[in-house]
């Protein structure tokens, strides 16, 4: 009897172990494809009316120049292109509409543009303005990198009491110097009472919530994913933007969102 126990004993707490939520991939791409972006999972922000940061550029849509994949990659380029008024042509790339979450481990491995006046950035932002405009429903930024402070990396919050208008962001910046010599993987763990910011698999940031209500804490609603390179802007382009650099390019090797953080 004890030689029939033992191993059903050792089966389920394997099969325990397979089940964890933790281990639940939700949602990716991983770019094994060519060609435009998968509009399965993909949306296009299209225009130059400056996206609340007086940027330069045109994002554009369906237009392989600024956004494609190959050999297994993603890329968002940025281009200096007379063709628009503001003389630069990019994309911005988003899940909203095709998928959203709340709360998860959301993992991003990706390769950065450098040079004065380029400002990629993966981020997130609500599905739906549950508490009204921004930043009162928040925005949660994976990774920010302005070129003019090449290699540093920013992980930041933003919410009606915390937010870059009144100077008041919840965030923390970590040094990375081959950000835009080699991949890297950016990531957050986001829970009910936490977001956990990482590089490489190592935290470098936490933002908890206060319990104060939703100016303070607005992360208990769905949010979708987002990629771009903007060129110039209030932060980007504080100290212009150099000509001779273009085009600039941001490769992603993956996006992954799991239900919890992996093991």
């Amino acid at each position: 009897m004890k030689n029939i126990i033992l191993p059903m004993i050792v089966f389920g707490f394997l099969l325990s172990c397979q089940e964890k939520p933790n281990n639940k991939l939700i949602w990716s791409d991983e770019f094994e494809y060519e060609g435009l972006p998968d509009t399965v999972n993909w949306t296009y922000d299209v225009g130059d009316h400056g996206w609340g940061n007086n940027e330069l550029q045109f994002y554009t849509k369906e237009k392989s120049e600024n956004a494609r994949v190959e050999n297994g990659r993603l890329i968002i380029e940025a281009h200096l292109d007379s063709s628009f008024t503001k003389g630069f042509s990019s994309a911005k790339l988003h899940t909203k509409g095709n998928a959203s979450w709340q709360y998860g481990y959301m993992e991003i491995k990706a390769k950065l543009p450098s040079g004065v006046g380029t400002w990629p950035a993966i981020w997130m932002m609500p599905e739906e303005n549950k508490y009204g405009g921004w930043p009162k429903s928040g925005e949660i930024d994976i990774m920010e990198h302005v070129g003019y402070d090449q290699g540093v990396i920013h992980g930041t919050v933003h919410a009606e009491a915390f937010n870059h208008r009144k100077g008041t962001q919840k965030g923390a910046k970590i040094q990375v110097l081959t950000c835009s010599e080699e991949f890297h993987v950016y990531a957050i763990d986001w829970s009910e009472d936490r977001i956990d910011f990482y590089l490489d698999g190592k935290q470098y940031h936490t933002f908890e919530n206060t319990g104060k209500g939703f100016e303070e804490w607005p992360f208990d609603h769905p949010f979708y994913l987002i990629l771009n390179i903007a060129v110039g802007g209030d932060w980007g382009g504080t100290q212009g933007v150099d000509p001779e650099i273009w085009p600039q390019r941001m490769e992603v090797d993956y996006v992954r969102v799991y239900s919890e953080k992996p093991d």
